[in-house]
């Protein structure tokens, strides 16, 4: 008889602690869908300590969108940290905008012409859900003449394109670190 009570107040126990911890339980998350970035654009070339303007165009039906993420490899060197811009709450919906990028670093005065470089950008809303990465392909170069003087596509080239924020990724030169 004490086997069969001490089963019966465990089994007790055991199903009060299960049904006041929601510990483990799937919690459902309403239904969201991520952002989206419709329209992107950026040159290819240009010096080293060229101020890059990356340009997009982004939405979120369901008006959430929180930050930027930008990711730099560079061959040679590797991935860099990820550099976060944070998005003002009139963006959260849409935005048209640009990102800004000076491309000197203070941690190398120089880069070895032909250097190039991969910029990937992505939307994250609050829910955590991410949109498709946007990749720019970047080349360092010297004698690049009109390298401001670019037409911007449509939809950018309509109105005032606001600044998002600034990218403070800072380069290095593989070699001159003894890298390559």
């Amino acid at each position: 008889m004490n086997t069969k009570r001490f089963i019966y107040f465990l089994s007790l126990l055991l199903g009060v602690i299960f049904s006041i911890a929601p510990a483990g339980r799937a919690q459902v998350k309403p239904e969201t869908k991520g952002p989206v970035i419709p329209h992107a654009f950026a040159v290819e070339k240009g010096r080293y300590g060229f101020i890059w303007k990356i340009y997009l165009e982004a939405e979120d039906p369901d008006e959430q969108m929180f930050k930027i993420a930008c990711s730099v490899y560079q061959p040679g060197y590797g991935h860099y940290p990820t550099d976060w811009i944070y998005l003002k709450r009139e963006y959260q919906k849409h935005f048209r905008g640009y990102l800004q990028w000076n491309t000197f670093s203070s941690k190398t005065p120089y880069l070895v012409d032909g250097t190039q470089i991969v910029l990937g950008v992505s939307i994250i809303d609050k829910a955590g859900n991410e949109s498709r990465e946007v990749v720019f392909p970047f080349t360092f170069g010297p004698g690049i003449k009109g390298q401001y003087q670019y037409k911007l596509p449509s939809p950018f080239n309509e109105g005032d394109v606001p600044k998002l924020g600034n990218i403070t990724t800072e380069l290095f030169e593989p070699t001159a670190m003894g890298i390559k």
